[in-house]
């Protein structure tokens, strides 16, 4: 019978793609089985081992962290490492159905944006609307300070009345509409700034395309600044590892 075959940290760390550190750091913080050790010291890694530490890169892929997303896919990574394999399989699948909720909320927000953006039809309001912030905040139930943070980040420019308080007309409402709808869907600040940006420019855009493309020059970029594509990135990395915890329960 043949022996089982064996892997060095370097080779393990080289078959993945990460750095020697990091599988010694999986190991030391409990995501992946402790592997037996030579006389030397030296660790022995086992096919196990391989498949565990490609489940971890693929739950930790995608840093999604709204709504226990990231505590998801910690609870994953722990039961596997107990080798609950079933029960480690039934949170990925859970976690499956959780981020298609998520994309399927995000591409709501995007149909009541496309809404929002629509001419209304009927006369025109007689009278401008001018509404203190916190009405506004209470026609769109939100908040003051939800509504002062997004214009710290440059989401609306605020007109003011000669006393300096600040007046929201039925364009800023609709604009802030637009923002509420997108930051409840879990979108950044960033991409709902990009999509502005781009509505102020050409009406016309295309809302989802730009939401999704950040713009490559940008020094900073989170998974919500492409928030349908981390989606789907998230829920082929859940597929994988089923696949992966399937495999380890062959090898048990």
């Amino acid at each position: 019978m043949d022996q089982p075959r064996t892997y060095t940290t370097s080779r393990i760390a080289s078959a993945v793609g990460v750095h020697p550190n990091t599988v010694r750091l999986y190991e030391r913080i409990g995501f992946i089985t402790a592997p037996a050790r030579r006389s030397n010291g030296y660790r022995v890694f086992t096919e196990l081992h391989l498949l565990q530490v490609r489940l971890v890169r693929a739950a930790l892929n995608v840093e999604l962290v709204q709504n226990g997303l990231r505590r998801e896919v910690l609870a994953i990574v722990e039961a596997m490492a107990r080798q609950s394999y079933d029960e480690a399989i039934a949170l990925a699948e859970q976690r499956i159905g959780h981020l298609r909720r998520e994309r399927a909320a995000a591409e709501d927000a995007l149909r009541h944006v496309r809404d929002l953006l629509t001419p209304a039809d009927g006369p025109a309001r007689a009278e401008p609307l001018m509404l203190t912030r916190k009405e506004a905040a209470d026609h769109l139930d939100t908040t003051i300070d939800a509504l002062r943070n997004w214009e710290m980040n440059g989401l609306l420019q605020v007109k003011r009345k000669q006393n300096g308080y600040r007046v929201y007309s039925a364009a800023d409402l609709n604009r802030l509409a637009i923002i509420r709808a997108l930051r409840a869907a879990n979108y950044s600040l960033a991409a709902i700034l990009r999509l502005l940006d781009a509505l102020d420019r050409d009406a016309a855009a295309d809302i989802e395309h730009v939401l999704d493309h950040p713009d490559p020059d940008d020094d900073i970029l989170s998974v919500c600044d492409r928030l349908l594509t981390s989606l789907d990135a998230a829920e082929r990395n859940a597929f994988e590892m089923i696949e992966l915890l399937d495999r380890m329960k062959n090898l048990a």
